[in-house]
């Protein structure tokens, strides 16, 4: 029976705390905006920038120093191609290097002179290709699109010289191409960039945010001394289970909700592939929220005021992102630095919810990462458990040496 109370008043205790901090983020405008606002700007901003997915119709300028039918049409397969667009055509090649960094355009194209003579003369030519390495999806498209037609163009010539010679159209295309290749991107047919990148910068932005909003709200507490009304509790034999519960409960609450926004709302309404649903990613998402809120909680008691928590998780924000294998493949990231990562949730999330959502994978594919989460969701629980009971003992000795009024 007197376990029975115990236990009632634990809930009792759990739900008066959850309400608290649910009434705490309610009137911090800033919590709100971190917690909520940008969870809907973030993600709606960068997926409208991303829409495109692939770069088209780059500015490019045409050197064709040939004048001749063949180099003609070689410069409207090349703006037939829907990476390129011909923007200028100029007599030289210093001209166009001018033109160049006017139009803050994408390359050069170079027809030598000859061209059809060398051509029609059986001799190999050059085309030559100038593409701005400084940003690399413009060098990827205007190397690609040029490529690509000047094999296209080539192909032809040969064919050409081959039916020439006696050969049937079939028999010289198979001639030319004795291997054909039956290229089939999986996962992202396009290649667009938004649909490789978003699915796991979502997941970024729903950590980082979560984490700026815990420390925000621990360092407004300790600015405004809310937290010493839990000392007493606190420092009770569990007393500290029904304050981290109903804390972690509130910020769950809020981020189940950020999690339909973002991950059904979003990832639906810009047309991301999904091939499991979002329910029963909900496996996956809950233990990876959990982990982060009591991450945040444990590295909320470190900062004694709110703009702390800002500046130190926009610091981590760039290194995350990193380190998590989007932007770069995790085979290439050094040893240390990516086992390091693992102490964010999000390096175990981000491989497993794009291998089951985006590639459609089943459960036992992402066992290892979802048990080492639910062990991580753990060992932060238990962090978050000694960082409050430390925090309230250090409030209770410095309101103890406080003089009485």
């Amino acid at each position: 029976m007197q376990m029975f109370r115990k236990i009632k008043k634990g809930i009792e205790m759990t739900g008066q705390f959850f309400i608290d901090e649910l009434e705490a983020i309610r009137k911090d405008s800033g919590a709100i905006l971190i917690l909520l606002g940008a969870l809907l700007i973030y993600p709606l901003a960068y997926s409208i920038a991303y829409k495109n997915e692939v770069i088209r119709e780059l500015s490019t300028i045409v050197v064709d120093l040939d004048q001749t039918s063949t180099s003609k049409q070689l410069v409207r397969m090349v703006n037939g191609t829907q990476q390129i667009h011909i923007d200028y055509t100029a007599n030289s090649l210093d001209e166009a290097r001018k033109k160049f960094f006017d139009l803050k355009a994408g390359g050069i194209l170079v027809v030598p002179e000859n061209f059809e003579r060398d051509i029609l003369n059986g001799r190999q030519t050059h085309v030559s290709i100038y593409a701005d390495g400084s940003y690399f999806l413009i060098y990827r498209q205007v190397i690609s699109g040029a490529v690509s037609s000047v094999g296209t163009f080539g192909a032809g010539v040969e064919i050409k010289k081959l039916m020439m010679e006696g050969k049937t159209y079939d028999q010289a295309l198979e001639a030319r191409d004795p291997v054909s290749a039956d290229i089939h991107f999986l996962y992202n047919p396009f290649s667009g960039y938004g649909t490789f990148v978003m699915p796991g910068l979502i997941l970024i932005i729903l950590q980082q945010t979560l984490l700026v909003g815990i420390g925000m709200l621990g360092g407004t507490a300790k600015e405004k001394k809310r937290d010493s009304f839990m000392v007493p509790v606190a420092l009770k034999r569990g007393g500290v289970f029904p304050i981290l519960f109903g804390k972690a409960f509130a910020y769950l609450l809020i981020y189940l909700f950020n999690c339909v926004l973002t991950m059904v709302w979003i990832h639906h309404g810009f047309g991301y592939p999904d091939r499991s649903g979002f329910f029963p990613v909900l496996m996956l998402v809950i233990p990876f929220l959990l982990s982060v809120i009591f991450m945040g909680i444990t590295v909320s008691v470190l900062f004694r005021r709110r703009e702390s928590s800002i500046m130190f998780m926009v610091f981590l924000s760039p290194i995350v992102m990193f380190l998590s294998g989007i932007s770069w493949p995790v085979s290439s990231i050094p040893r240390v630095l990516y086992v390091m990562a693992h102490l964010f949730p999000s390096t175990l999330m981000v491989p497993a919810y794009l291998r089951f959502r985006v590639m459609g994978v089943d459960f036992t594919s992402v066992r290892h990462e979802y048990l080492l989460m639910i062990a991580q969701t753990f060992f932060y629980f238990l962090t978050a458990t000694v960082a409050l009971y430390f925090s309230a003992r250090h409030n209770a000795t410095k309101m103890a040496k406080e003089p009485v009024e």
